[in-house]
Protein backbone atom coordinates (compact mmCIF):
# COMPACT_ATOMS: atom_id res chain seq x y z
CA UNK A 1 0.00 0.00 0.00
CA UNK A 2 2.79 2.41 0.95
CA UNK A 3 4.63 1.49 -2.24
CA UNK A 4 1.55 2.21 -4.38
CA UNK A 5 1.08 5.54 -2.61
CA UNK A 6 4.71 6.52 -3.28
CA UNK A 7 4.40 5.52 -6.95
CA UNK A 8 1.23 7.60 -7.28
CA UNK A 9 2.94 10.58 -5.62
CA UNK A 10 5.99 10.33 -7.87
CA UNK A 11 3.78 10.04 -10.97
CA UNK A 12 1.81 13.10 -9.86
CA UNK A 13 4.97 15.13 -9.29
CA UNK A 14 6.37 14.06 -12.66
CA UNK A 15 3.16 15.09 -14.43
CA UNK A 16 3.17 18.44 -12.64
CA UNK A 17 6.82 18.94 -13.57
CA UNK A 18 6.02 18.10 -17.18
CA UNK A 19 3.14 20.57 -17.24
CA UNK A 20 5.30 23.22 -15.64
CA UNK A 21 8.08 22.68 -18.14
CA UNK A 22 5.58 22.90 -21.00
CA UNK A 23 4.13 26.13 -19.65
CA UNK A 24 7.63 27.56 -19.28
CA UNK A 25 8.35 26.75 -22.92
CA UNK A 26 5.09 28.30 -24.13
CA UNK A 27 5.57 31.42 -22.01
CA UNK A 28 9.08 31.90 -23.37
CA UNK A 29 9.19 32.51 -27.14
CA UNK A 30 12.98 32.15 -27.09
CA UNK A 31 12.78 28.70 -25.49
CA UNK A 32 10.01 27.68 -27.89
CA UNK A 33 11.98 28.76 -30.95
CA UNK A 34 15.04 26.87 -29.69
CA UNK A 35 12.99 23.70 -29.19
CA UNK A 36 11.30 24.11 -32.59
CA UNK A 37 14.64 24.53 -34.34
CA UNK A 38 16.02 21.54 -32.47
CA UNK A 39 13.07 19.32 -33.43
CA UNK A 40 13.27 20.40 -37.09
CA UNK A 41 17.02 19.75 -37.11
CA UNK A 42 16.73 16.31 -35.48
CA UNK A 43 13.94 15.16 -37.80
CA UNK A 44 15.88 16.31 -40.87
CA UNK A 45 19.05 14.52 -39.72
CA UNK A 46 17.10 11.29 -39.18
CA UNK A 47 15.18 11.45 -42.47
CA UNK A 48 18.03 12.29 -44.87
CA UNK A 49 19.49 8.71 -44.98
CA UNK A 50 16.01 7.30 -45.68
CA UNK A 51 15.42 9.85 -48.43
CA UNK A 52 18.82 9.05 -49.90
CA UNK A 53 17.96 5.34 -50.03
CA UNK A 54 14.67 6.17 -51.74
CA UNK A 55 16.46 8.38 -54.28
CA UNK A 56 18.91 5.60 -55.12
CA UNK A 57 16.03 3.15 -55.68
CA UNK A 58 14.16 5.63 -57.89
CA UNK A 59 17.29 6.70 -59.75
CA UNK A 60 16.69 10.41 -59.05
CA UNK A 61 20.31 11.54 -59.16
CA UNK A 62 22.25 14.57 -60.33
CA UNK A 63 24.77 13.46 -62.92
CA UNK A 64 28.28 14.97 -63.05
CA UNK A 65 29.06 17.46 -65.84
CA UNK A 66 31.37 20.38 -66.53
CA UNK A 67 29.20 22.73 -64.39
CA UNK A 68 28.89 20.43 -61.37
CA UNK A 69 31.51 19.93 -58.67
CA UNK A 70 30.64 16.36 -57.68
CA UNK A 71 32.37 13.55 -59.56
CA UNK A 72 29.75 10.83 -58.97
CA UNK A 73 25.93 10.71 -59.26
CA UNK A 74 24.26 12.32 -56.21
CA UNK A 75 20.68 11.87 -55.00
CA UNK A 76 18.92 15.23 -55.31
CA UNK A 77 15.85 14.67 -53.11
CA UNK A 78 17.19 16.07 -49.83
CA UNK A 79 14.52 18.76 -49.93
CA UNK A 80 11.95 16.14 -48.91
CA UNK A 81 13.68 15.67 -45.55
CA UNK A 82 13.99 19.45 -45.12
CA UNK A 83 10.31 20.00 -45.86
CA UNK A 84 9.17 17.34 -43.40
CA UNK A 85 11.63 18.50 -40.73
CA UNK A 86 10.47 22.12 -41.03
CA UNK A 87 6.77 21.21 -40.97
CA UNK A 88 7.19 18.98 -37.91
CA UNK A 89 9.07 21.82 -36.19
CA UNK A 90 6.11 24.11 -36.92
CA UNK A 91 3.66 21.45 -35.69
CA UNK A 92 5.68 21.17 -32.49
CA UNK A 93 5.26 24.93 -31.98
CA UNK A 94 1.56 24.66 -32.75
CA UNK A 95 0.96 21.77 -30.32
CA UNK A 96 2.68 23.65 -27.49
CA UNK A 97 0.43 26.63 -28.12
CA UNK A 98 3.04 28.93 -29.60
CA UNK A 99 0.59 30.18 -32.23
CA UNK A 100 -2.36 30.54 -29.84
CA UNK A 101 -1.27 34.01 -28.70
CA UNK A 102 -1.17 35.34 -32.26
CA UNK A 103 -3.89 37.33 -33.96
CA UNK A 104 -6.13 35.31 -36.33
CA UNK A 105 -4.84 37.31 -39.30
CA UNK A 106 -1.25 36.40 -38.42
CA UNK A 107 -2.15 32.72 -38.10
CA UNK A 108 -3.78 32.96 -41.51
CA UNK A 109 -0.58 34.41 -42.99
CA UNK A 110 1.42 31.54 -41.48
CA UNK A 111 -0.86 28.99 -43.13
CA UNK A 112 -0.57 30.84 -46.44
CA UNK A 113 3.23 30.76 -46.26
CA UNK A 114 3.32 27.07 -45.36
CA UNK A 115 0.88 26.03 -48.08
CA UNK A 116 2.56 28.23 -50.70
CA UNK A 117 6.03 26.97 -49.78
CA UNK A 118 4.71 23.44 -50.31
CA UNK A 119 3.51 24.50 -53.78
CA UNK A 120 6.95 25.91 -54.62
CA UNK A 121 8.52 22.71 -53.28
CA UNK A 122 6.33 20.70 -55.66
CA UNK A 123 7.51 22.85 -58.59
CA UNK A 124 11.11 22.08 -57.72
CA UNK A 125 10.38 18.40 -57.05
CA UNK A 126 8.71 18.10 -60.46
CA UNK A 127 11.84 19.61 -61.99
CA UNK A 128 14.01 17.12 -60.07
CA UNK A 129 12.03 14.26 -61.60
CA UNK A 130 11.06 15.65 -65.02
CA UNK A 131 13.61 18.43 -65.81
CA UNK A 132 10.97 21.05 -66.59
CA UNK A 133 11.58 23.92 -69.00
CA UNK A 134 12.79 27.12 -67.26
CA UNK A 135 9.82 28.99 -68.71
CA UNK A 136 7.34 26.47 -67.28
CA UNK A 137 8.99 26.78 -63.87
CA UNK A 138 8.90 30.57 -64.10
CA UNK A 139 5.23 30.58 -65.11
CA UNK A 140 4.32 28.35 -62.16
CA UNK A 141 6.38 30.49 -59.76
CA UNK A 142 4.74 33.71 -60.98
CA UNK A 143 1.30 32.12 -60.60
CA UNK A 144 2.12 31.05 -57.05
CA UNK A 145 3.49 34.49 -56.18
CA UNK A 146 0.39 36.18 -57.62
CA UNK A 147 -1.83 34.02 -55.41
CA UNK A 148 0.29 34.91 -52.39
CA UNK A 149 -0.12 38.63 -53.20
CA UNK A 150 -3.88 38.14 -53.53
CA UNK A 151 -3.97 36.47 -50.11
CA UNK A 152 -2.33 39.49 -48.44
CA UNK A 153 1.41 38.83 -48.29
CA UNK A 154 2.67 41.71 -50.38
CA UNK A 155 4.84 44.80 -50.72
CA UNK A 156 2.29 47.60 -50.60
CA UNK A 157 4.24 50.38 -48.89
CA UNK A 158 7.97 50.93 -48.39
CA UNK A 159 9.64 52.64 -45.44
CA UNK A 160 12.58 54.74 -46.62
CA UNK A 161 12.69 57.03 -43.61
CA UNK A 162 16.09 55.60 -42.68
CA UNK A 163 17.79 57.49 -45.53
CA UNK A 164 17.15 60.88 -43.93
CA UNK A 165 15.07 63.93 -44.73
CA UNK A 166 14.47 62.84 -48.33
CA UNK A 167 12.99 59.54 -47.18
CA UNK A 168 9.57 58.61 -45.90
CA UNK A 169 6.80 56.07 -46.39
CA UNK A 170 5.86 55.48 -50.03
CA UNK A 171 2.56 53.76 -50.80
CA UNK A 172 2.75 51.73 -54.01
CA UNK A 173 0.00 51.69 -56.65
CA UNK A 174 -1.71 48.32 -56.94
CA UNK A 175 0.03 47.32 -60.20
CA UNK A 176 3.46 48.26 -58.83
CA UNK A 177 2.68 46.35 -55.63
CA UNK A 178 1.83 43.23 -57.64
CA UNK A 179 5.01 43.48 -59.74
CA UNK A 180 7.26 44.24 -56.77
CA UNK A 181 5.86 41.32 -54.76
CA UNK A 182 6.20 38.85 -57.64
CA UNK A 183 9.75 40.01 -58.41
CA UNK A 184 10.71 39.65 -54.75
CA UNK A 185 9.15 36.22 -54.16
CA UNK A 186 10.31 34.72 -57.46
CA UNK A 187 13.67 36.49 -57.36
CA UNK A 188 14.68 35.32 -53.88
CA UNK A 189 13.46 31.78 -54.64
CA UNK A 190 15.70 31.54 -57.69
CA UNK A 191 18.59 33.36 -56.01
CA UNK A 192 18.78 30.61 -53.36
CA UNK A 193 18.39 27.96 -56.07
CA UNK A 194 21.30 29.43 -58.04
CA UNK A 195 23.52 29.48 -54.95
CA UNK A 196 23.06 25.73 -54.57
CA UNK A 197 26.22 24.99 -56.53
CA UNK A 198 28.59 23.82 -53.81
CA UNK A 199 28.20 21.38 -50.94
CA UNK A 200 26.69 23.13 -47.93
CA UNK A 201 26.46 26.57 -49.57
CA UNK A 202 22.70 27.08 -50.03
CA UNK A 203 21.82 25.42 -46.72
CA UNK A 204 24.32 27.49 -44.72
CA UNK A 205 23.29 30.77 -46.39
CA UNK A 206 19.59 29.99 -45.90
CA UNK A 207 20.15 28.94 -42.28
CA UNK A 208 21.94 32.11 -41.25
CA UNK A 209 19.44 34.26 -43.19
CA UNK A 210 16.57 32.50 -41.40
CA UNK A 211 18.23 33.24 -38.06
CA UNK A 212 18.58 36.87 -39.12
CA UNK A 213 14.87 37.07 -39.99
CA UNK A 214 14.07 35.43 -36.65
CA UNK A 215 15.98 38.20 -34.83
CA UNK A 216 14.25 40.91 -36.88
CA UNK A 217 10.89 39.28 -36.18
CA UNK A 218 11.58 39.42 -32.44
CA UNK A 219 12.48 43.08 -32.75
CA UNK A 220 9.36 43.87 -34.82
CA UNK A 221 7.08 41.83 -32.56
CA UNK A 222 6.22 39.46 -35.42
CA UNK A 223 6.22 36.16 -33.51
CA UNK A 224 4.62 34.25 -36.36
CA UNK A 225 7.65 34.89 -38.55
CA UNK A 226 9.91 34.06 -35.60
CA UNK A 227 8.46 30.56 -35.22
CA UNK A 228 8.58 29.86 -38.97
CA UNK A 229 12.17 31.13 -39.20
CA UNK A 230 13.23 28.92 -36.29
CA UNK A 231 11.91 25.75 -37.94
CA UNK A 232 13.43 26.77 -41.27
CA UNK A 233 16.83 27.39 -39.69
CA UNK A 234 16.58 24.07 -37.88
CA UNK A 235 15.99 22.05 -41.04
CA UNK A 236 18.96 23.83 -42.69
CA UNK A 237 21.24 22.98 -39.75
CA UNK A 238 20.07 19.38 -39.79
CA UNK A 239 20.61 19.05 -43.52
CA UNK A 240 24.15 20.37 -43.24
CA UNK A 241 24.96 17.26 -41.21
CA UNK A 242 24.80 15.34 -44.51
CA UNK A 243 25.46 18.14 -47.01
CA UNK A 244 28.80 19.63 -45.94
CA UNK A 245 31.75 18.87 -48.21
CA UNK A 246 32.04 16.09 -49.24
CA UNK A 247 28.26 15.87 -49.49
CA UNK A 248 26.28 12.63 -49.42
CA UNK A 249 23.07 14.13 -50.79
CA UNK A 250 21.79 17.27 -52.58
CA UNK A 251 18.69 19.25 -51.65
CA UNK A 252 17.61 19.50 -55.28
CA UNK A 253 15.37 22.17 -56.76
CA UNK A 254 12.59 21.05 -54.41
CA UNK A 255 14.69 21.93 -51.40
CA UNK A 256 16.14 25.18 -52.75
CA UNK A 257 12.72 26.43 -53.93
CA UNK A 258 11.26 25.58 -50.53
CA UNK A 259 14.01 27.49 -48.71
CA UNK A 260 14.01 30.43 -51.11
CA UNK A 261 10.27 31.01 -51.08
CA UNK A 262 10.09 30.71 -47.29
CA UNK A 263 12.86 33.27 -46.85
CA UNK A 264 11.17 35.63 -49.31
CA UNK A 265 7.70 35.34 -47.78
CA UNK A 266 8.83 35.35 -44.14
CA UNK A 267 10.92 38.47 -44.79
CA UNK A 268 7.81 40.38 -45.94
CA UNK A 269 6.12 39.54 -42.63
CA UNK A 270 9.12 39.89 -40.32
CA UNK A 271 10.26 43.23 -41.77
CA UNK A 272 6.83 44.90 -41.93
CA UNK A 273 4.66 46.84 -39.53
CA UNK A 274 1.07 48.00 -39.74
CA UNK A 275 0.24 51.59 -40.58
CA UNK A 276 -3.29 52.70 -39.81
CA UNK A 277 -4.40 55.73 -41.85
CA UNK A 278 -7.94 57.03 -41.51
CA UNK A 279 -9.30 55.01 -44.43
CA UNK A 280 -7.35 51.77 -44.69
CA UNK A 281 -4.76 49.55 -43.05
CA UNK A 282 -1.44 49.10 -44.83
CA UNK A 283 1.62 47.04 -44.05
CA UNK A 284 4.82 49.02 -44.49
CA UNK A 285 7.93 47.02 -45.41
CA UNK A 286 11.39 48.02 -44.26
CA UNK A 287 12.75 46.72 -47.53
CA UNK A 288 16.39 47.47 -46.74
CA UNK A 289 16.40 44.81 -44.00
CA UNK A 290 15.56 41.74 -46.14
CA UNK A 291 17.82 43.07 -48.91
CA UNK A 292 20.76 43.17 -46.49
CA UNK A 293 19.92 39.78 -44.97
CA UNK A 294 19.76 38.20 -48.46
CA UNK A 295 22.32 40.51 -50.04
CA UNK A 296 24.84 38.04 -51.47
CA UNK A 297 22.35 35.69 -53.19
CA UNK A 298 20.50 38.68 -54.65
CA UNK A 299 23.65 40.41 -55.93
CA UNK A 300 24.95 37.15 -57.39
CA UNK A 301 21.67 36.58 -59.25
CA UNK A 302 21.49 40.16 -60.56
CA UNK A 303 25.12 40.08 -61.75
CA UNK A 304 24.67 36.75 -63.53
CA UNK A 305 21.44 37.84 -65.26
CA UNK A 306 23.00 41.10 -66.46
CA UNK A 307 26.09 39.27 -67.73
CA UNK A 308 23.98 36.75 -69.64
CA UNK A 309 21.81 39.45 -71.19
CA UNK A 310 24.91 41.43 -72.14
CA UNK A 311 26.20 38.29 -73.84
CA UNK A 312 22.85 38.01 -75.67
CA UNK A 313 21.97 34.80 -73.89
CA UNK A 314 18.85 33.76 -72.02
CA UNK A 315 18.78 34.78 -68.32
CA UNK A 316 18.22 31.08 -67.63
CA UNK A 317 21.23 29.93 -69.65
CA UNK A 318 23.24 27.60 -67.38
CA UNK A 319 26.87 28.60 -67.03
CA UNK A 320 29.70 29.02 -64.52
CA UNK A 321 29.41 32.76 -63.91
CA UNK A 322 28.17 32.58 -60.32
CA UNK A 323 30.25 33.92 -57.46
CA UNK A 324 31.26 30.47 -56.25
CA UNK A 325 32.35 29.47 -59.77
CA UNK A 326 34.47 32.61 -60.10
CA UNK A 327 36.19 31.96 -56.78
CA UNK A 328 36.88 28.35 -57.74
CA UNK A 329 38.46 29.52 -60.99
CA UNK A 330 40.71 31.81 -58.96
CA UNK A 331 42.08 28.67 -57.35
CA UNK A 332 40.30 28.72 -53.97
CA UNK A 333 39.35 25.34 -52.54
CA UNK A 334 35.77 24.13 -52.16
CA UNK A 335 35.82 24.61 -48.37
CA UNK A 336 37.44 28.06 -48.61
CA UNK A 337 34.83 29.28 -51.10
CA UNK A 338 31.95 28.17 -48.89
CA UNK A 339 33.61 29.71 -45.82
CA UNK A 340 34.19 33.02 -47.60
CA UNK A 341 30.66 33.32 -48.95
CA UNK A 342 29.08 32.19 -45.67
CA UNK A 343 31.11 34.62 -43.55
CA UNK A 344 30.40 37.47 -45.97
CA UNK A 345 26.69 36.68 -45.86
CA UNK A 346 26.82 36.57 -42.05
CA UNK A 347 28.38 40.04 -42.06
CA UNK A 348 25.51 41.43 -44.17
CA UNK A 349 22.93 39.67 -41.96
CA UNK A 350 24.42 41.31 -38.87
CA UNK A 351 24.53 44.64 -40.69
CA UNK A 352 20.80 44.27 -41.36
CA UNK A 353 20.17 43.48 -37.70
CA UNK A 354 22.27 46.49 -36.71
CA UNK A 355 20.06 48.77 -38.82
CA UNK A 356 16.89 47.14 -37.47
CA UNK A 357 17.73 48.34 -33.93
CA UNK A 358 17.78 44.77 -32.68
CA UNK A 359 20.11 43.45 -29.98
CA UNK A 360 23.06 43.28 -32.39
CA UNK A 361 25.51 45.96 -31.36
CA UNK A 362 28.57 47.48 -32.97
CA UNK A 363 31.16 45.26 -31.17
CA UNK A 364 29.50 42.11 -32.58
CA UNK A 365 29.55 43.61 -36.07
CA UNK A 366 33.24 44.47 -35.63
CA UNK A 367 33.95 40.93 -34.39
CA UNK A 368 32.30 39.49 -37.51
CA UNK A 369 34.33 41.88 -39.67
CA UNK A 370 37.50 40.55 -38.03
CA UNK A 371 36.31 36.97 -38.61
CA UNK A 372 35.66 37.76 -42.27
CA UNK A 373 39.14 39.26 -42.61
CA UNK A 374 40.75 36.22 -40.96
CA UNK A 375 38.77 33.91 -43.26
CA UNK A 376 39.93 35.85 -46.30
CA UNK A 377 43.56 35.84 -45.17
CA UNK A 378 43.39 32.12 -44.42
CA UNK A 379 41.89 31.40 -47.83
CA UNK A 380 44.55 33.48 -49.56
CA UNK A 381 47.22 31.60 -47.62
CA UNK A 382 45.79 28.25 -48.75
CA UNK A 383 45.73 29.54 -52.32
CA UNK A 384 49.35 30.69 -52.09
CA UNK A 385 50.47 27.30 -50.77
CA UNK A 386 48.49 25.55 -53.49
CA UNK A 387 50.20 27.54 -56.25
CA UNK A 388 53.68 27.24 -54.76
Amino acid sequence: MLRLTMVSLISHLQSQSHIGATLNIVNSPIALTAWSAGVASAITILLVPKVREMGVRLGVTDQPNDRKQHKAPMVRLGGIAMLIGCLIGCCFTWILGGFSSLEPDVTRLILIILSSSFFFFLIGLADDFLSLSPWIRLALQVTGALIVWWEGIRIEAIDLSWIGEHGGIFILPTLISVIATIVWLVGVTNAINWMDGLDGLAASLSGVSALGLMAVGFNQGQLGSVFLSASLAGCCIGFLRHNLYPSRILMGDGGSYFLGFNLAAISLVACSYEMLPETTSLYVTKIHLPILILFLPLVDMAAVILTRIRSRQSPFFPDRRHLHHRLLRRGFSHRDVVSLIFTSNLWFVLLGLFFSNSEVNLPLLILTSITLSVTLINSRYHLFRKKH
